[in-house]
């Protein structure tokens, strides 16, 4: 015990330290590494992402488990989840919530019966970027110039306790359209905005453009 006793009183302050930093990233907020690009153009691969984890539920450190309901997602939310469907941490956009039926038609939503307005925006090599209006939550999304087998599904309508959310890079997001409706349990939080973001292509540099930027 003398060597345990030893180590602890001769390091508690950073070992009191990593603790509550550890507690601090489960329960209150974190960041995460996005290694994709199915949030294009919203998100980059390299993107660090800040996610507020008590935009929604205050809950026991280091569980899923919530002790107290704040809020609940809203349509155009981005958050971050623990899918088991994909057996991986994602990052996608709320589309609907519970309640709203939803259809999806050559790439455009109709939430509720309402066919959402989309604008033009830049035109790719392959691709084309258009504003999204998700009832007044305006966003840029990337949908391909040749439609894939995602750009469409029938009607849904969204149980109770779950969500519906997709990538804004349209036909290249393993979101919804493929594992199914988000149970509410396995939300880890809402992402606010990029910390910082390193250019894959360019020896990791970072991009100067995207330090605290905002996500819309």
């Amino acid at each position: 015990m003398k060597p345990l006793y030893k180590f602890w009183k001769n390091n508690r302050s950073l070992i009191l330290f990593i603790a509550l930093m550890s507690v601090f990233r489960s329960a209150v907020a974190d960041w995460y590494e996005v290694p994709t690009g199915s949030m294009k153009p919203t998100i980059l691969e390299g993107d660090r992402i800040l996610t507020d984890k008590m935009a929604y539920d205050i809950r026991i450190p280091f569980t899923h488990i919530p002790l107290i309901k704040l809020a609940d997602p809203q349509t155009g939310d981005i958050i971050v989840f623990d899918s088991q469907a994909a057996d991986n941490r994602l990052i996608k956009r709320v589309i609907g919530v519970p309640g709203d039926t939803v259809a999806l038609y050559n790439n455009e939503l109709v939430i509720n019966g309402v066919k959402i307005k989309y604008n033009n925006l830049q035109s790719n090599i392959d691709s084309l970027d258009k504003i999204e209006d998700l009832n007044g939550h305006k966003h840029a999304i990337r949908v391909a110039h040749t439609p894939s087998q995602l750009s469409g599904f029938n009607e849904v309508t969204i149980p109770e306790d779950y969500y519906l959310a997709m990538g804004d890079n349209r036909d290249h997001s393993a979101d919804s359209r493929v594992i199914g409706l988000i149970p509410r349990s396995e939300l880890l939080g809402k992402a606010e905005r990029i910390i910082v973001s390193l250019d894959y292509d360019d020896y990791y540099l970072p991009r100067k453009n995207r330090f605290l930027k905002p996500l819309l």
